[in-house]
């Protein structure tokens, strides 16, 4: 339908950067999901119930899964481009 002329047949390729990008970015869903996990009140940190502080270190982690997965992305999208370049000029 709105595949380019000439992709056809063409599959994406699972690459083990691939599969670590998905991981950074669908272990905060499942932590937050998982409510029983997290569900009470001990231990506190500084008077905070776990219930909240959980969360609240939930959302400096994702930042920083997220920004490895960005970074793997950058990371692949250069190299591709790079192969891509290389092959086009032999």
């Amino acid at each position: 339908m709105s595949e380019k002329p000439g992709t056809q047949g063409i599959r994406p390729v699972v690459t083990p950067s691939r599969v670590v990008i998905g991981l950074c970015l669908v272990t905060p869903f499942v932590a937050m999901l998982w409510v029983g996990s997290y569900a009470k009140v001990d231990p506190k940190a500084f008077g905070i119930p776990f219930f909240y502080w959980y969360q609240m270190l939930w959302v400096l982690i994702s930042t920083g899964l997220t920004a490895i997965a960005y970074v793997l992305v950058r990371r692949e999208q250069r190299a591709l481009r790079a192969s891509r370049e290389g092959g086009a000029a032999k």
